[in-house]
């Protein structure tokens, strides 16, 4: 039955694929022909007479009803018109109306350049206007995959954008996840980074709506747009690969417009931090159809600890082009490599006496290993999207992504403290290590009516196929130190020593074929109530080789429910939806060596809460609560034979609110409540699951002055608190509560900024997921260039 379906799944496939590349290549030409021999179009940029952005000034077109807003690059088009002469008709609040002469042909799109004739200083205000709302705004094209608003969507999410990044001076990425309610960073051993959300590991596995991996190579911030948080089980858009049953992280990233721009950023800090990033966007032709931007950065630096560095580089190019109007092509790119020490895990042995990380008896910023154990990876990814709008109402989407981490070496210690005075080691070397993922995604999305319904529809089709092949070994317990005496640090010698050729391991090669069909119906069921029915069904053949490898299919069929009823339109929602994700696991070798046949991990989620954007979109806030059911989760008893019979509940509240209320002023809040526990499992049920803290908040208030003596200067404050957590599901081991503040202050104008940010100003100690430590005080000092 597999074999026939995945033949099915297969064929059905390339049937698709070719099917929408026949018909984008006839509706290119249909369409091509169609325009030329019609209607023509008009692309502009709006600039002030200090060659500045104009941004919300009005175009319209004399006598038609054709009209447009410059975007905030100052850009804006107006498409479809007949061919003849006309006349734009350029207006701003507060200002006489200009009036430009065009000529439109058939079949072509004329660009225009005008320039307002205010100064920078007078348009500042309405610059500001039309920007305040950028850190309230939850638009998206990934998160429901199809075009429906954040108060017509029946599911929770969070936003973090390149301006709050910007405004709390963020350098690495996890600093921003710290943003979004309910969210703490996570840091792997593997050198990978992740999320707590909603009680579950969530990986940061997608870039722009594509399956991606920062599993062992991380990602920097230098090429990030914004941050998209979808919160709960979604595995009905996104498939197993991407989501957890906490969410998914999605990585949107910066893309090419029509306008030469740039900036250069330079930061300099405690532990080190030399810091240097350019963006840099220019169009390449003189019709502005080929767009090309840039986004580099080299990061240098140490550790709060004496034992710690990170070095890393970004080249990360985009090119866009845009073939007419209805086709467009991005081709995208990133090389990220890391030099860095990975994250320790430590342990604590039963019976230490050690009750609470706060209480090991290392000092904070001491260690016991070398530098010199250290790690280095390389990831290369290349991505192509190619848009086509095959009429008014439907679009197709053809996503191609192929994404490769490569460790060179990666030696990750293992301390286990066996008393307040002891402690082994333990270090694995990992590498080389190959990690490789190729996604096929197909896209339709587009709008139809039933009768009175209203439908906004989408179907598609995935393809992934994961490879992968490595080596590791491990020198098991080698060395046992006492903490008074303690003289001459672990290092790489000793390491390789210990490493003998019968402790290292080749994997075999992973190799993984997922093939997905889902399909998402959002209908207006009135102008106020909307319901939305989705189904995803998903197939995986797992065929490795090697010493671990149990090949094995499965099939998962994933649906997910939803309805929003607008008690305000377009200002307050009621929303509910049920939610459902999955985990593929392989069959499992019991001690007696028969083999037991793992199903699909389910978790059923049902969420309710209320969504309101309010003051025209300088409020956005979100309040849900949420209940997540998992009743066949792999447990092991004593004997370790595994059962699959384990169940758990994730339960809790959520609050997001963020606002622009009055220029220069940006306010965002946050806070979650989960309980995580452990409803059957032989000896832990009651207990609370590991990592999961109950209280979760974040805040943070920046203002820049507009007017005044103080003009143009800025203050930001604010933190994050995190409860108190167990490192095990035993719930022996405490991860304290902590409350980290910050605060900033900065100058910023049309042509530089300069920031200050001091981070941690309590200096608190504090141990996140895995145990890993957050740095003690520190201080960065930004300036960017901007042209």
């Amino acid at each position: 039955m597999y074999t026939l379906l995945l033949i099915f799944m297969k064929k059905a496939l390339l049937h698709l694929h070719v099917l929408s590349c026949f018909i984008i290549i006839v509706l290119i030409n249909s369409g091509t022909a169609y325009a030329q021999s019609a209607t023509g179009n008009i692309n502009g940029i709006i600039t002030t007479n200090d060659n500045m952005p104009a941004a919300g000034v009005t175009v319209k077109v004399t006598g038609t009803s054709k009209n447009a807003v410059a975007d905030e690059k100052g850009i804006f088009q107006i498409k479809n018109l007949k061919a003849g002469n006309y006349e734009l008709s350029i207006s701003l609040v507060g200002y006489e109306t200009q009036v430009e002469k065009v000529t439109v042909e058939d079949g072509k799109t004329i660009n225009v350049s005008i320039e307002l004739k205010v100064s920078q200083k007078s348009l500042q205000e309405v610059e500001v206007s039309y920007k305040r709302n950028r850190v309230t705004n939850k638009s998206s094209d990934y998160i429901a995959r199809m075009p429906i608003t954040n108060l017509q969507n029946a599911q929770a999410y969070n936003v973090v954008d390149k301006e709050i990044i910007k405004q709390q001076v963020i350098v690495t990425l996890t600093d921003a996840f710290r943003n979004a309610p309910g969210v703490t960073p996570a840091l792997y051993p593997s050198g990978g980074i992740g999320v707590l959300s909603r009680g579950f590991a969530t990986g940061i596995d997608a870039r722009n709506g594509l399956q991606s991996t920062t599993g062992r190579s991380s990602a920097d911030v230098a090429n990030i747009e914004r941050i998209e948080f979808i919160k709960g089980p979604s595995g009905t858009l996104f498939g197993g690969g991407i989501s957890s049953f906490g969410g998914v992280v999605n990585l949107v990233t910066k893309k090419p417009f029509e306008k030469f721009q740039g900036s250069v950023d330079m930061s300099i800090g405690s532990f080190g931090l030399g810091r240097v990033t350019a963006d840099v966007n220019t169009p390449l032709n003189a019709d502005k159809t080929l767009l090309f931007r840039i986004n580099t950065a080299v990061q240098r630096q140490d550790s709060y600890n004496e034992r710690g560095f990170y070095n890393s580089s970004l080249v990360a190019p985009s090119l866009l082009y845009k073939a007419n109007d209805r086709l467009s092509v991005l081709f995208d790119a990133e090389l990220y490599s890391v030099n860095s020490i990975r994250p320790t895990y430590v342990t604590i042995a039963p019976g230490s006496g050690i009750k609470s990380f706060a209480d090991l008896p290392l000092d904070y910023k001491k260690s016991l290993l070398d530098n010199d154990l250290d790690a280095k990876t390389n990831a290369t990814k290349f991505f192509v999207d190619v848009k086509y709008k095959l009429n008014d109402n439907w679009t197709s989407s053809s996503n191609i992504a192929y994404v490769n981490e490569q460790t060179e070496r990666s030696y990750q210690d293992y301390p286990t403290w066996i008393s307040r005075d002891s402690v082994t080691i333990d270090v694995s070397k990992y590498g080389p290590v190959s990690n490789t993922y190729t996604n096929v995604q197909q896209n339709f999305t587009g709008k139809f009516n039933t009768g009175s319904l209203k439908h906004t529809f989408l179907a598609g089709a995935n393809y992934t196929q994961y490879t992968g092949r490595g080596m590791s070994g491990g020198t098991d317990v080698f060395r046992a130190i006492d903490i008074r005496n303690f003289t001459g640090k672990v290092n790489r010698i000793q390491v390789d020593s210990a490493l003998s050729a019968d402790k290292v391991l080749n994997w075999g090669r992973s190799n993984t074929s997922t093939y997905g069909a889902y399909a998402s119906d959002v209908i207006n069921l009135s102008d106020r109530l909307f319901a939305m029915l989705s189904l995803r069904y998903e197939y995986i053949d797992d065929k490795s080789t090697g010493p671990w490898a149990t090949p094995y299919t499965q099939s998962s069929l994933s649906p997910k429910l939803g309805l929003v009823y607008q008690v305000v339109k377009e200002q307050v929602s009621l929303f509910a939806n049920y939610m459902n994700g999955y985990q593929n696991s392989p069959p499992t070798t019991q001690p007696d060596g028969s083999q037991l046949t793992i199903k699909p991990i389910y978790a059923n989620q049902y969420e309710g809460g209320i969504k309101a954007e309010l003051f025209d979109k300088k409020i956005n806030t979100t309040l849900s609560y949420y209940h997540i059911a998992i009743d066949n989760a792999v447990r092991y008893d004593q004997r370790f034979f595994a059962f699959q019979d384990g169940e758990q509940v994730s339960k809790g509240l959520e609050w997001d609110f963020s606002a622009n209320p009055t220029d220069g002023l940006t306010v965002i809040l946050g806070y979650g409540y989960n309980k995580n526990t452990i409803i059957d499992a032989e000896g832990l049920a009651g207990n609370q699951v590991s990592n999961s803290p109950k209280n979760i908040a974040n805040y943070w208030v920046n203002y820049q002055f507009k007017h005044g003596a103080l003009k143009n200067f800025g203050l930001g404050a604010g933190g994050n608190y995190i409860g108190k957590a167990y490192f095990d599901d035993a719930n022996t081991l405490l991860l304290p509560s902590y409350h980290l503040v910050n605060a900033t202050a900065f100058y910023e104008n049309t042509s530089w900024r300069l920031g200050l940010k001091l981070n941690n100003i309590g200096n608190e100690k504090s141990w996140g997921y895995w145990g890993a430590p957050n740095p003690t005080r520190n201080v960065v000092v930004n300036f960017t260039v901007k042209f």
